[in-house]
């Protein structure tokens, strides 16, 4: 039996958060939302210190989870990701603080694959403990790798909290997909040639019930990579996604036509293959589907 918890949840209206909330929802925990939106729970600006604190004042919390993006939409150029760097280098800072305001036990970070590099990483597969994470990189990524780095250092070194970090692979599923049916719809999407590369990805249903399952489970200070079995190279996700939906085929495109588009064009010439058994074996989580063919396939179904 799950002991029920209140977990406050920054990101909690953004396309993860919503999946995070219904997976904590439905094992018995309390969520509690935290944002700028008028339909947060607790409104307050991770980048203002000062009015976070003040919004959390008298709370008492068990759980605290930093899922918080500025994204509205897929980042194309590197200057997309800019706030979101600046949540997770100052915001998450602010956050820890808050956590311990309101006396919390454990705070789970949200974070991602691209944490290891990006770059091609060849056949070698990805390990939490192997690996280095927020390696230093390039001068048009450093900012990218510093973000979640820091996170990352502030939530698994926070003093008398039980920190986890989750790495997740690139994001696909309800209220994620839809955006890529309706490009292709609009053949405003080609397929760039991936030349054998492969990403890891991961359905955003089972992302939040790998953060429910890390309420109680996981063991403190550690990451785990919540990713599919199967990676699937971007090019190839793409035309999965028009042949799955009945879209227009897509334009088959050369890798350099995406050069404009710097951060997307990083992003899909990177190749990575990730392992999940550390989460496997620590937090008992696996993925609904092996790969992410049959989880598109899943939700067309739906």
């Amino acid at each position: 039996m799950t002991d029920t918890k209140n977990v406050l949840l920054a990101g909690a209206s953004g396309v993860l958060g919503r999946h995070i909330a219904e997976a904590l929802t439905r094992t018995g925990h309390t969520v509690i939302g935290l944002g700028r939106g008028a339909g947060a729970d607790v409104r307050a600006d991770l980048m203002d210190r000062d009015q976070l604190l003040r919004a959390v004042d008298g709370l008492k919390v068990d759980t605290v989870v930093h899922a918080a993006t500025a994204l509205r939409k897929a980042p194309m150029r590197h200057k997309d990701m800019f706030a979101t760097d600046d949540l997770r280098l100052i915001g998450t800072r602010h956050l820890v603080e808050a956590a311990h305001a309101v006396g919390a036990r454990r705070v789970i970070a949200e974070s991602m694959v691209f944490g290891y590099g990006y770059g091609d990483f060849g056949d070698h597969v990805i390990t939490e403990d192997a690996d280095p994470f927020g390696p230093a990189g390039d001068r048009a990524v450093e900012r990218h790798l510093e973000g979640m780095r820091v996170k990352e250092r502030l939530i698994l070194g926070a003093e008398g909290i039980e920190g986890i970090a989750l790495r997740f692979g690139l994001f696909y599923g309800a209220g994620g997909t839809e955006a890529l049916v309706e490009m292709l719809r609009k053949r405003k999407l080609p397929a760039v040639a991936d030349h054998r590369r492969v990403l890891p990805w991961v359905d955003l249903a089972d992302a939040g019930r790998a953060v429910a399952l890390a309420v109680e489970g996981g063991r403190p200070g550690q990451a785990y990579n919540i990713v599919d079995d199967i990676p699937m190279g971007f090019g190839a996700h793409v035309r999965a996604v028009a042949e799955v939906f009945g879209a227009p085929k897509p334009v088959n495109a050369p890798t350099w036509l995406m050069r404009p588009f710097s951060y997307a064009y990083r992003m899909a010439t990177t190749s990575m293959r990730v392992s999940n058994a550390k989460a496997k074996a620590e937090l008992g989580w696996t993925p609904s589907h092996p790969g992410c063919l049959d989880g598109l396939r899943a939700l067309a179904g739906r």
